[in-house]
């Protein structure tokens, strides 16, 4: 992240810049959409590209321009390199899916409203499934959850990353204020407890996934 441009990412060539508009649980809008065709021409920008994090980048800006294609998004900056949670991923869950059980958006945009400005030992990311196909990647992920007609289940310690980790199940069948109450808990253990640096895969295996539900209960 470059220190004197707000949410601007230096590129390969070290002359042009990415920005991350955000963009909770992937949603947007018909205006948000328009808004980025129109600044994309404006300033000439010469890639769009959709993130694994349900996500656009636009790379490509040039340095002078960032300022000015901010204020003409008029979109808040998404994560991309600092401690935080990054994103939420979620499915379309009970919405628009046929096979959705549970509110899997709903659930996602609260989670991410309620924690994305927390600073945390290292990036996060949140995967939340409607159903147990699990679309939203909830074992992948570094803290996931997926719906059954009973409840929720909830996963932490997943990584899709160069060392590759299915998630572990701490909790099942549980009410979605339930899963934001183990959440909360799940951020302020991390918060004490991890490495700088350290993901949640990392932290539970470091840790042992015994100890991290004992002291989650």
């Amino acid at each position: 992240m470059a220190d004197d441009h707000k949410g601007a990412i230096l590129q390969r060539d070290k002359e042009t810049y990415a920005i991350v508009p955000r963009t909770p649980v992937g949603l947007v809008t018909a205006e948000q959409l328009e808004r980025i065709v129109e600044v994309t021409r404006r300033y000439d920008i010469p890639i769009i590209k959709i993130t694994s994090g349900q996500r656009f980048a636009l790379v490509g800006i040039k340095e002078n321009d960032i300022e000015a294609v901010w204020r003409d998004l008029g979109i808040e900056a998404g994560k991309a390199t600092e401690l935080c949670l990054h994103y939420v991923q979620a499915c379309p869950g009970t919405a628009v899916c046929r096979f959705g059980v549970q509110d899997s958006l709903g659930l996602g945009t609260e989670i991410e409203s309620l924690f994305s400005h927390i600073e945390l030992p290292a990036k996060m990311k949140i995967g939340i499934s409607g159903c147990p196909f699990c679309c939203g990647e909830s074992f992948v992920r570094d803290i996931g959850a997926f719906g059954k007609k009973s409840g929720w289940t909830v996963i932490i310690g997943g990584s899709s990353a160069r060392r590759p980790r299915i998630g572990d199940v701490i909790a099942q069948d549980i009410s979605k204020e339930e899963v934001m109450t183990l959440i909360n808990k799940i951020f302020d253990y991390y918060r004490e407890n991890g490495k700088k640096n350290e993901r949640m895969a990392q932290f539970v295996d470091r840790l042992g996934i015994d100890n991290v539900k004992d002291r989650l209960k």
